[in-house]
This record gives C-alpha cells, structure tokens and sequence, in this order.
C-alpha cells in the first residue's frame, strides 16, 4: 500500500474566479490555484468544469495541457457531466506522473463512465450510490458489486476502480457517519481502494470547525482503510494529520522532517 493519494478539489466551476478563468481561458488564476494545491502536497488535481454544455470539450483540452505543461505532467481527474469533455482531456492527457481520472460514474445514469475509463485505460472514481443515495451498506455494497462487475467485464483491474461511499454532512446526517467508515472497511477488507469529496461532511459548519471535522474525519477514514480523498490542500491541519497518519500505516518511513515530504 502506497502513501494516501490527496486530490486537490480547488480547481472547480464553484469558485467565482475559476469559473471566470475558464470561461475566459485565462490562465493565471489557474496555475495560481494549481500551483498552491501542489506545494501543498496534493498528487492530483481535480479539473471540475461544470456542466460544459457548449465547449467542454475545448475546455478541457485548454484545461488539461495548461496544467500539464505548466507543472511537470501533474497527474489530474477529469471532472464533468459532459462525457465527451472527458474524452476530449484522455486524448492530449499526458501519463507519465499517473493515469487521468474520470470523475465520477455511479450504478444508475453515470454506469457508462465506468466503460469510459476502461476504453481509455484509465482510473474511474465509482459512486456507490443510484438514483439517490443509498440508504445503509447493504445498498452501498450492492452498487459496488455492480459498478466492480461492469468496470472488470470491461477489462479494468480493480485497482483502478475507486470507490467513493459519499461522504454525508454532518450537519442533519450525523447519524449516518459511522455507517460511511463501516463502508470504507468494507471495502478496504475486498482489497480495493476508495475516496471520496471528504469535505462534504463540514458543509454549512463554521469556516473554523470546517478544518477540525475534516481532519478528525480523514484519520478516522484512513484507519478503516480509506486510500484517497477529495480535499483542500491548503487546509494545513488536514494535510499535516496526512501526512501523520501516513507515517502510523507505514506508508512513509518516519524522519522528523516528515511533513515537508
């Protein structure tokens, strides 16, 4: 087992200045996100487009070789509801720092994600959910068979499929947290890897709390096994616990220099 894999989540259509930088393909605002996200540790990032009704397919090529050429081939998720988008990013996605990322399929409308990634020999992050969110394990379980059958009829290696349970918010779903790492140790007790948008669960907390739910979260979650996640690099206590229980699991050997690895 490798070091836990940070997805960088800073690059998206949600924040007022991205949006506008890809609508008006500029590129400052981008690399500067982008740049922020890496020396903070991040391994991926996380190209959300939106929807890219119109020129998501021109979107992401400008998307995907701005970033690639600016930082050293970085390896990113592919991130839209527009599949031709993703397509279009796989055909100029460079590999030598890792396989693209399709974000996200899931067992209902999404499935065909799944044989997206397979065609393009690419990793595909699978939500264990269908037309709603599932409502206990035995359902999140069931849709992960599903999606783990069709990704593998496909030709994929189960390595290759990441499996997210959805991360719940806290605020209303507080019930339901303890199922979600439960899920996380199922998974990992089938050998397979996981993630998911961690940050979820602080939403609608305030802007302090949000880094102390998160952190206690993540460490939770990689102790059932989790392997990835979805996150804000910036947030320096989440990365610092990290890169902590990073060294707990033994996927960093320990030196006191540590959290500038």
């Amino acid at each position: 087992m490798g070091k836990f894999v940070v997805i960088g989540e800073r690059l998206s259509t949600t924040a007022p200045i991205i949006n506008k930088a890809f609508t008006e393909r500029d590129p400052e605002p981008v690399l500067k996100r982008a740049e922020q996200q890496l020396k903070a540790g991040a391994t991926y990032l996380d190209v959300n487009i939106g929807p890219a009704e119109s020129d998501g397919e021109d979107l992401m090529k400008w998307a995907v070789q701005l970033l690639q050429s600016h930082f050293d081939n970085v390896p990113l998720a592919l991130d839209t509801a527009n599949k031709k988008a993703i397509e279009a990013g796989i055909s100029v996605y460079n590999r030598a720092k890792g396989k693209p990322i399709v974000n996200s399929a899931d067992a209902a409308g999404r499935i065909e994600y799944l044989d997206l990634a397979a065609a393009n020999d690419a990793i595909c992050i699978a939500l264990c959910n269908g037309e709603g969110i599932a409502k206990d394990n035995d359902e999140r379980m069931m849709y992960c068979q599903t999606l783990l059958e069709r990704g593998m009829e496909h030709g994929m290696e189960a390595e290759d499929i990441w499996f997210d349970p959805l991360f719940l918010v806290v605020k209303g779903m507080q019930d339901k947290q303890m199922q979600i790492l439960e899920c996380i140790k199922m998974f990992s007790d089938m050998g397979l890897n996981s993630t998911g948008g961690l940050s979820n669960n602080s939403n609608g907390m305030p802007k302090a709390i949000r880094p102390i739910m998160d952190s206690a979260l993540v460490a939770m979650a990689m102790m059932q096994g989790l392997t990835s996640a979805i996150v804000n690099p910036n947030d320096l206590r989440l990365m610092e616990t990290i890169k902590s229980c990073d060294v707990f699991k033994g996927n960093t050997l320990y030196a006191d220099s540590y959290l500038e690895i």
